[in-house]
């Protein structure tokens, strides 16, 4: 899109005279937030969630997005988590590993929603949407460990994703 094109499409947006932030008027006011997960299987309500990564997506003035800010978290397992071998052979995920360093669910999700929401805040926007590769998947695991910590605080909605194996084709 030429900055000529982009300068008319967003001028004016969100009333009172003041103009729209470009990111909000180009997503209908949600932030897309490149979200994976590594898991110990496939059932969100049982298996373990072990990594999860956030990258939040910032538009510069000629309307290109880039990467802003990323997150990664590796994760202790919740308490009578499910833990595939399969799982961690596939990801190559080693539990024992003395520099894992690994953070509660709890501690994770709080600091990747908190920088959420100050990204959102930035750009203007009024809720997050989860991007990834088979998006319903991370989705999955991030609403499964919101409901494990009866979070009220969830910046993305809970059906809502953009799914870059759908968009691939």
């Amino acid at each position: 899109m030429s900055e000529d094109h982009f300068d008319e499409e967003h001028e004016g947006h969100g009333g009172g005279g003041g103009s729209r932030h470009p990111m909000a008027a180009r997503f209908r006011g949600y932030l897309p937030v490149v979200v994976d997960v590594e898991t110990g299987g496939f059932n969100s309500a049982t298996d373990a969630l072990l990594e999860i990564a956030a990258v939040t997506i910032g538009m510069d003035e000629r309307g290109f997005v880039f990467p802003e800010h990323t997150y990664f978290f590796r994760v202790e397992p919740f308490v009578g988590a499910n833990i595939e071998a399969a799982a961690l052979e596939f990801t190559g995920i080693k539990l024992d590993h003395p520099l894992r360093m690994a953070v509660s669910e709890e501690t994770a999700m709080n600091d990747i929603f908190r920088g959420v929401r100050k990204a959102l805040k930035a750009n203007g926007c009024k809720r997050a949407v989860l991007v990834g590769h088979n998006a319903s998947f991370d989705l999955g695991f991030v609403n499964a460990a919101v409901a494990r910590m009866d979070m009220t605080r969830n910046p993305f909605p809970p059906f809502s994703s953009f799914d870059t194996a759908t968009l691939a084709g």
